[in-house]
């Protein structure tokens, strides 16, 4: 990319520069982890967080969840750029894929664009974006199950947190950790009950 991904740009745009600069049928996820430069964890938690959004879409979502999980956990231990080991960056996404990415989440983003800004930045900046960290691993592990749905409400849950840390808005990243806490606490109270429900019909 010869002038790379330039701070003024909107991200939406980001991301269509990002499928046109793509070469072939598929990129490796480390390519587009080099493409992305300048607040490289904003916008990796972004481009791996937006397919997981798609109800009902298996496949993609299980194999970009580890890379996300991992990519959280960097947050909590404070590195300052994202790296992936060589067996989870050689994971593919069909260019294909990254322009239908662009397309279809250009008008989202573009919204969250227009009612973001900076405030309660203190919250994008380290230590306390640390406790964002933690709360990614937890929605990370809620994409990785296989299960109808699960994949949507967390997915959404780490867009708006990552537009937050792109934008160093502080209120994004709350509703974003709001969203993806009351799915996460969702899916412990229906487990909990389900599992109470099949004592009682086995008796025990």
């Amino acid at each position: 990319m010869a002038a790379g991904l330039h701070e003024s740009m909107a991200i939406s745009q980001r991301l269509h520069l990002l499928a046109a600069d793509a070469k072939g049928d598929a990129v490796e996820l480390n390519w587009v982890l080099s493409e992305l430069h300048e607040r490289a964890f904003g916008l990796f938690l972004l481009v791996l967080a937006l397919p997981c959004c798609i109800p009902f879409l298996y496949g993609i979502p299980q194999i970009v969840a580890l890379p996300l999980m991992l990519v959280s956990v960097q947050i909590v231990l404070g590195r300052k750029t994202p790296w992936l080991p060589k067996n989870l960056g050689g994971r593919t996404i069909s260019t294909e894929r990254l322009h239908d990415l662009a397309r279809r989440a250009e008008p989202w983003l573009v919204r969250i664009e227009a009612v973001s800004r900076p405030r309660l930045s203190v919250l994008t900046y380290s230590p306390a974006d640390r406790a964002v960290g933690l709360a990614l691993i937890l929605f990370s592990a809620s994409i990785m199950v296989p299960l109808p749905g699960t994949n949507s409400v967390p997915g959404f849950a780490v867009v708006l947190v990552s537009m937050g840390l792109l934008q160093r808005d502080g209120v994004l990243v709350i509703l974003g950790a709001i969203l993806g806490t009351a799915w996460i606490a969702t899916l412990v109270f229906a487990g909990v009950s389900l599992a109470s429900l099949i004592k009682g019909w086995i008796g025990l």
